[in-house]
């Protein structure tokens, strides 16, 4: 731990160790970033140690005694390599089996003695299948990111793997199994899940489970329709650049991520790619060109597939397009502040959107769960406010909620809009008022109206495509920190600009601020 720099546990070490220590079998819940590999690899380890000392037991080929389940092949490689750096000094042998590589070198790694094996649950089943694993003496099974397991269909896998050793466990004598699930958000769906596979297990959460990062700056952009959604990017994405940032940009789907590496791509913007049609090799490769210290891909379009699991050290999260639910908005804003590191979440809100996104905000400002938060509910809990047979009741929120709106208009000029209806600190400037004016006197009225999707981004000139990309943030000195390194063709910057009509204006906050640092953030 000294050499890694590691001399204070985390809120979620200092409560699972202990537990993990005890022998009990526990659901480790906490934020992303917030050490829970280590809270349950760092007693694994010294209770393989104990068990040599006092069971006799010692490496065997092909039974492994702690196992780890992780959903992706990117998690368990991160996995394997905190594993292999405890091992250096607790001399413990773990071995890595995935999908997406030849099996012929795993069946011979695991025919050496082995004490952990970490992988994922489709391809540890093979092995099993092939013998090359045996049931016999496994004591410890974790299963990281419990909650992605049983969400996206990884129950079926669980369960045939869990069968022999819950079968062996009920034989008398047995020394049975410990299990540790790890995860940063449950839905009550899952969690009933979990109590019914696991029947007894201990649920033990941190004061941040399913809460906004606190270290992490908010802001919210509401766009009225009219703008160019991919010039705005631009405008959120060059100043962060410039300024030398790794940034991650999620899209719903994978169009949508093809339609913005493309106009990236076109704007001189140098990207990698990572969903669900990159094969996983190349998935790795990207990731690596991405973590690069040289800064040579800065920026990684992406869709949820990297929303979870992946230990990045990211500058600036970019949402393109909004999340459908708060809980893929926490597992999002989770690849940056990781480890008590300061980030900035960006979010670009479309009309359809500001119902969810105005719950979200309000809820992170009072700092409670955003569990069950989802597009769907929002608008249902919106129609029924507007029920008759609950009119009596919700007339004074109404009345409340409308005024809001109302106030901000008088203090902006008529231009605020408040996206949190309790908190008009808080505020998103809408800038359709102000793009009218700029755009009536600058621009055509055709040029004013430009949508992504109905008209793709115009193909630059040769020579513009031809232009070896230059590094943003690579420049030095005062003048040029503040501005995108990269030379852009004649007319890019200027016609993003006039496409969105001024700079986008937005007032975000500082999670774990509240009244005057909240104002100066």
């Amino acid at each position: 731990m000294r050499e890694a720099g590691i001399t204070k546990p985390t809120e979620i070490q200092c409560v699972g160790v202990p537990a993990v220590l005890s022998g009990t079998s526990v659901v480790l819940g906490s934020h992303t970033g917030s050490g829970k590999t280590l809270a349950y690899l760092l007693p694994l380890v010294q209770l393989l140690r104990h068990d040599e000392a006092t069971l006799g037991m010692s490496m065997k080929p092909r039974r492994p005694r702690a196992v780890v389940l992780c959903p992706t092949r990117e998690l368990t490689e991160q996995v394997f390599r905190v594993a292999k750096s405890i091992s250096h000094h607790a001399r413990f042998r773990s071995t890595m089996v995935s999908g997406g590589t030849r099996l012929k070198p795993q069946e011979d790694s695991l025919n050496m003695p082995v004490d952990m094996v970490v992988g994922t649950p489709g391809r540890i089943l093979d092995h099993i299948k092939e013998g090359n694993i045996v049931y016999g003496d496994i004591k410890y099974l974790v299963l990281d990111e419990a909650d992605t397991m049983f969400d996206q269909g990884f129950g079926e896998d669980i369960r045939k793997f869990l069968a022999p050793l819950k079968n062996r466990a009920s034989k008398p004598g047995d020394q049975g199994f410990q299990t540790i699930l790890v995860s940063a958000t449950m839905t009550k769906g899952v969690q009933k899940l979990i109590d019914e596979e696991f029947e007894g297990i201990e649920h033990l959460r941190t004061s941040t489970f399913q809460k906004r990062i606190a270290t992490a700056r908010h802001d919210f952009i509401k766009l009225s329709g009219s703008e160019n959604k991919l010039e705005a990017l631009l405008q959120v994405l060059e100043p962060s650049l410039a300024k030398g940032n790794k940034v991650m940009v999620f899209c719903n789907t994978l169009n949508s991520s093809r339609a913005v590496d493309h106009f990236l791509t076109e704007n001189h913007i140098s990207t990698v790619n990572y969903h669900g049609e990159v094969p996983a090799e190349e998935r790795v490769e990207n990731l690596n060109k991405f973590r690069n210290e040289e800064g040579d891909c800065p920026t990684l379009v992406c869709t949820d597939l990297a929303a979870r699991g992946l230990d990045l050290e990211v500058d600036h999260v970019i949402m393109f397009d909004f999340p459908k639910n708060s809980i893929d908005y926490l597992h999002r804003t989770g690849r940056t502040a990781r480890m008590g590191a300061k980030g900035k979440v960006t979010s670009l809100v479309a009309k359809k959107d500001v119902g969810l996104a105005t719950r979200i905000e309000d809820a992170m400002k009072k700092n409670e769960s955003l569990e069950s938060l989802t597009t769907s509910n929002v608008r249902r809990d919106s129609a029924n406010s507007q029920n008759p047979s609950t009119k009596g009741r919700t007339s004074a929120r109404s009345a409340r909620s409308s005024d809001a709106p109302r106030v901000a208009s008088q203090k902006g000029n008529k231009r605020g809009v408040t996206l949190s209806r309790r908190s008009p600190k808080v505020a998103v400037k809408d800038t359709t008022s102000t793009r009218k004016r700029s755009s009536t006197k600058s621009q055509p009225s055709s040029s004013r109206k430009h949508s992504p999707s109905k008209n793709p981004p115009k193909a630059r000139p040769a020579e513009a495509r031809k232009a070896k990309p230059v590094r943003a943030g690579s420049s030095k000195g005062g003048e040029k920190a503040g501005k995108s390194s990269r030379a852009r063709p004649e007319g890019g910057k200027g016609d993003a600009l006039n496409k969105v009509g001024s700079k986008l204006s937005v007032v975000g906050f500082r999670g774990r601020s509240t009244g005057k640092s909240a104002q100066a953030s």
